[in-house]
């Protein structure tokens, strides 16, 4: 009788009950009817509070404040700015902006809600004004917003690293390469309805007379340079061995025959001299722009960079991430008061809490699932349906945008992460890679009609009804889908930079396509 809470649960969500409580309700009253209630609310409260008592956990309040000053900061706006800058002399270019701010404050937020909230805010408006339809403005907005929770940092990801006990590392990386081109995609899309449904004419969009402060001003100067100093640096440390720079010696480390910090003052030096020579090809409102948006955008490299080199975990990093937005916002911004640290605290409590309260509750629930023997019945059922893992993985594709219709995404990988991993995992294919097909199909989940919770959001930024919204976002949910599948079928898109930065585990000898995935019909 037990297993009888699935559909219970489905009734009560179908019925509106809100998704927290619906995850309590439904075992609770079942074990109830089955007169073993001697225990049953202790058990439940105790696996409600275990389910948030977690290190790997905290990261998500923090992440989240950290996304709540640069907001109130007015970062958003810099970074639509810089990509007006970049993207208005595009066919469409209003829309192209939208996703490329979706792109840029998915390093800074991680969240499809706040993404679809602030960008919706400044671009839906905008695109209105500047003849686009609001209903093509909300659409793309929240198709957009998608692309917060695949971009590291990642709300979703670390949840399932939390219930899987994968590497946040490992998922942050594999997730850089299908966020970009979940971006790409879309604004192909964009471009190929341009014609079709006349779209305004390009036209490039520079704000006149930026104001910069002293301070910002040449905090940005140097934060150009090390950074591109860095990349020079990073194509230096690959390059070295194959141009005698470098050797690897006996115990397989690579020895530099020049000093590094000598390279990188050299390489440092260098980047100061190519900016500068590049100065005069632009003009001077355009560079005060992308001295704007230097600051904000450095928050992504400090967290991926730190992680990367191994200063900080993931939990640190979002630490970390908070300090560099109170730092940004109050002293090289000045755009934020103590006056509204308030107002921002509260703020990031609220959104914080009501994560992790159904966090804590999908984990008492996944409790409830194995004891109801659903795990081993899913998966024998699952594996009787075809021994080709590409199959299989084909029709665990549709199950989850299924589920994404109904269930927001953090619920739905706590309680299906642990019984369709390990399925896929005894099949051949790697965690993370499954862990990347899981997350970005339930966060595609989150703009797909009948209740993507982007949707509503955008419905209430923009005005606009949501039936309106969901079949004016259909071809952006069809290219959504293609990426899905190409991430689901060439493991390599996902992998590789995880691969290449040493997070996957894998022993030199073992090669890159074994690595990634020892499925050999995938490969």
């Amino acid at each position: 009788m037990l297993i009888l809470f699935l559909p219970l649960f489905l009734i009560l969500i179908m019925v509106g009950l809100p998704v927290v409580f619906a995850l309590l309700a439904s075992p609770f009253a079942l074990i109830m009817l089955e007169g073993d209630n001697r225990n049953v609310v202790a058990g439940l409260y105790r696996n409600l509070y275990n389910g948030m008592d977690s290190f790997p956990l905290m990261a998500l309040p923090f992440f989240m404040l950290a996304g709540e000053i640069m907001n109130r900061g007015g970062i958003t706006l810099r970074l639509v700015e810089f990509a007006q800058a970049f993207m208005g002399h595009l066919r469409g270019g209003l829309a192209h902006v939208n996703i490329l701010s979706s792109m840029l404050f998915a390093g800074l937020s991680g969240s499809a809600v706040a993404d679809t909230s602030a960008i919706g805010s400044t671009m839906i408006p905008a695109m209105e004004k500047n003849g686009y339809t609001r209903k093509f403005a909300a659409a793309i907005t929240a198709a957009s917003s998608v692309i917060g929770p695949i971009i590291p940092p990642s709300g979703i990801m670390i949840i399932y690293a939390y219930v899987m006990g994968e590497s946040v590392a490992s998922l942050f990386l594999a997730g850089i390469v299908p966020g970009i081109m979940v971006g790409v995609g879309l604004m192909v899309m964009v471009r190929l309805m341009a014609d079709r449904y006349d779209l305004p004419k390009a036209e490039r969009i520079v704000t006149k007379n930026q104001e910069i402060t002293p301070v910002e001003y040449w905090v940005s100067f140097a934060l150009i340079r090390i950074n591109l100093a860095g990349i020079l640096m990073a194509i230096y440390s690959g390059l070295s061995t194959y141009v005698g720079l470098a050797s690897i010696n006996e115990a397989g480390d690579k020895v530099h025959s020049l000093s590094l910090w000598i390279v990188f003052a050299a390489l440092l030096a260098a980047s100061h001299f190519m900016l500068m020579s590049y100065r005069g090809k632009v003009s001077h409102d355009f560079r005060m722009v992308c001295k704007k948006a230097v600051a904000p955008l450095q928050t992504p490299i400090i967290i991926l960079g730190g992680i990367l080199v191994g200063v900080f975990t993931p939990t640190e990093a979002s630490a970390v991430a908070v300090a560099y937005a109170l730092i940004v916002s109050f002293f090289v911004l000045r755009s934020m008061k103590m006056k509204d640290l308030g107002e921002v605290l509260t703020r990031s409590a609220l959104a914080t809490s009501a994560v992790l309260f159904l966090v804590g509750a999908a984990v008492a629930f996944k409790t409830v699932v194995s004891l109801s023997y659903a795990p081993q019945i899913l998966s024998d059922y699952i594996l009787s349906l075809s021994e080709n893992p590409l199959i299989l993985l084909f029709l665990i594709n549709l199950l989850l945008f299924i589920v994404g219709m109904f269930l927001d995404a953090g619920p739905a990988i706590i309680i299906l992460g642990p019984i369709l991993g390990p399925i896929f995992v005894d099949l051949g294919v790697h965690p993370v890679h499954f862990a990347i097909i899981m997350s970005v199909n339930l966060t595609v989940g989150l703009a797909t009609p009948p209740m993507g919770l982007v949707l509503f959001v955008a419905s209430t930024v923009s005005g606009e009804k949501v039936e309106t919204i969901a079949k004016a976002i259909l071809p952006f949910l069809a290219v959504e889908i293609l990426v899905i599948f190409l991430i689901t079928y060439i493991p390599a898109i996902s992998m590789t930079v995880p691969y290449l930065t040493g997070f996957l585990g894998c022993a030199p000898e073992i090669g890159f396509s074994a690595c990634i995935s020892p499925v050999p019909g995938i490969n």
